[in-house]
C-alpha cells in the first residue's frame, strides 16, 4: 500500500523521478510495440508473397530475411533509445551543468555568476538553480557588506585617530602645553572611540544571532530618569525641552540594554533634530511594552523609515548639514531590540518630527 502512494506521489509531480520513470516505460513499450506489430506485419508479408524465405521447420536459425528483420529491427530499436536517452540527459543535465559552470566562476571570485536553465527545467533543477542563485546573491551581498563595512569603520576610525595623534605629536614637539582643556578634548575623542567600539560589537554580536540579553524585572521610570540626569544638560544646552509620558512604570527588560537604546535615541535627537520639545514616553499596548523618544522636526520622509536603522546611515540632512556621529546608534538600537523579540522602527510624530519606538513582548 505504501509502496503505491509512493509511486501516485512521484507520478503526480514533474520531478526528475516521474521523468525517468515515465520515459523508461513509454521507451519499453514502444519498442515492444514495435517489435509485435513489426514482426506480425513482416511474417505476415514473407507467409503471403514470400514463403520461401521463411526458415525451414525444423531448423533453429533464421533464415537471411529474418536476420535482416532481427538487425533492423535492433537498429530502429537502439536509436528510439538513444534518441530518448539524449532529450532526457538534456534536461537533466544543461542546468547541472550551468550549475557547475556558475561555481567554478564563483569559486574564482565572481560572485556576480547566476545559473540559468534552457528550456523545460525539471522540479529538481529548478530548485537547484534557484538555491544555487540564492546563495551567490547572499554571497554577493555579504562581500558588499563587507566592503561597505571596512571603508565605513576606517572613514569613522580616522578622524578621532587623526586628532589624537596631532594633539599627541603636538604635547611631543611642545607646539601644545599640557593643560586640562587638552586633556579633556583627548579624553572626549577617546571616549568616542570606546563608544564606537562598542556600537559596531553590539551590531557585530547582533549580526551573528550572539547579542545575549538579562531579563529581569525593571523600574523603567527610574532608568529613564537615570538617562536623563546625565543627557539633560546637553539637552537642554542645545535648546530641547524635555517632556516625560511615563504610561508604563515596571516592565520586564534588560535594564543595560534599554538604557543603552534610551541613550541611542537622545544622542540621535541630540544631533539630527530640531530644537525644541522633546518628548520620552512608555506604554504598554496589545502584548507588548513600548519606549518611545518624539522629537519636534524636521521629521524623516516615508522612504528612509527602515534604512535609518541600518548601520553607517544618517539620515537625508546629516551629508548636507555635516552633522556628527557614527551612524550607528539606530543601528544598535534595532539589534537591541530584536535581541529582545521586539521591533524598532520610526513614523511621523505628533509633535511634527519622528517618532522613534521601540516595542518588546511583556
Amino acid at each position: 500500500m505504501k509502496t503505491s502512494i509512493d509511486l501516485l506521489t512521484i507520478w503526480r509531480s514533474k520531478g526528475l523521478a516521474r521523468q525517468i520513470i515515465s520515459s523508461v516505460a513509454i521507451l519499453a513499450l514502444t519498442i515492444m510495440l514495435m517489435v509485435l506489430l513489426g514482426s506480425y506485419a513482416f511474417y505476415s508479408t514473407l507467409w503471403i508473397f514470400y514463403p520461401d524465405s521463411l526458415s525451414a521447420p525444423d531448423s533453429w536459425l533464421p533464415s537471411p530475411a529474418e536476420w535482416g528483420w532481427i538487425i533492423v529491427s535492433t537498429l530502429i530499436g537502439l536509436v528510439i533509445a538513444i534518441w530518448v536517452a539524449v532529450r532526457l540527459s538534456r534536461r537533466i543535465l544543461t542546468p547541472l551543468n550551468s550549475v557547475a559552470t556558475s561555481l567554478r566562476r564563483v569559486a574564482q571570485g565572481d560572485l556576480a555568476a547566476r545559473a540559468a536553465s534552457r528550456g523545460q527545467a525539471l522540479d529538481e533543477a529548478s530548485q537547484l538553480i534557484s538555491d544555487f542563485n540564492a546563495m551567490a546573491e547572499r554571497l554577493e551581498r555579504v562581500q558588499q557588506e563587507r566592503v561597505f563595512w571596512n571603508a565605513a569603520i576606517a572613514h569613522e576610525l580616522r578622524t578621532p585617530l587623526t586628532i589624537l595623534r596631532g594633539r599627541l605629536q603636538g604635547l611631543s614637539d611642545g607646539v601644545f602645553q599640557p593643560d586640562p582643556a587638552l586633556f579633556s578634548s583627548l579624553l572626549d575623542q577617546v571616549e568616542g572611540l570606546g563608544r564606537l567600539i562598542e556600537d559596531l560589537r553590539i551590531v557585530g554580536l547582533a549580526e551573528s544571532g550572539h547579542l545575549h540579553i538579562q531579563l529581569q524585572d525593571t523600574d523603567l521610570q527610574q532608568e529613564i530618569t537615570a538617562v536623563l540626569k546625565a543627557c539633560e544638560p546637553s539637552l537642554q544646552e542645545k535648546g530641547f525641552q524635555l517632556v516625560l509620558d511615563i504610561g508604563l512604570a515596571r516592565t520586564v527588560c534588560d535594564p543595560v540594554r534599554i538604557r543603552q537604546v534610551l541613550l541611542a535615541l537622545l544622542e540621535n535627537a541630540l544631533q539630527h533634530a530640531t530644537p525644541g520639545m522633546l518628548r520620552i514616553g512608555t506604554a504598554r499596548r496589545d502584548g507588548m511594552d513600548s519606549l518611545t523618544v518624539e522629537d519636534s522636526g524636521p521629521g524623516l520622509p516615508a522612504s528612509d523609515a527602515q534604512m535609518i536603522f541600518e548601520a553607517f546611515q544618517r539620515g537625508p540632512r546629516a551629508v548636507d548639514a555635516h552633522q556628527k556621529g557614527s551612524g550607528l546608534g539606530l543601528a544598535v538600537v534595532r539589534a537591541i531590540a530584536s535581541a529582545h523579540q521586539g521591533t524598532a522602527d520610526c513614523r511621523p510624530s505628533a509633535l511634527g518630527g519622528t517618532c522613534f519606538r521601540v516595542c518588546w513582548p511583556n
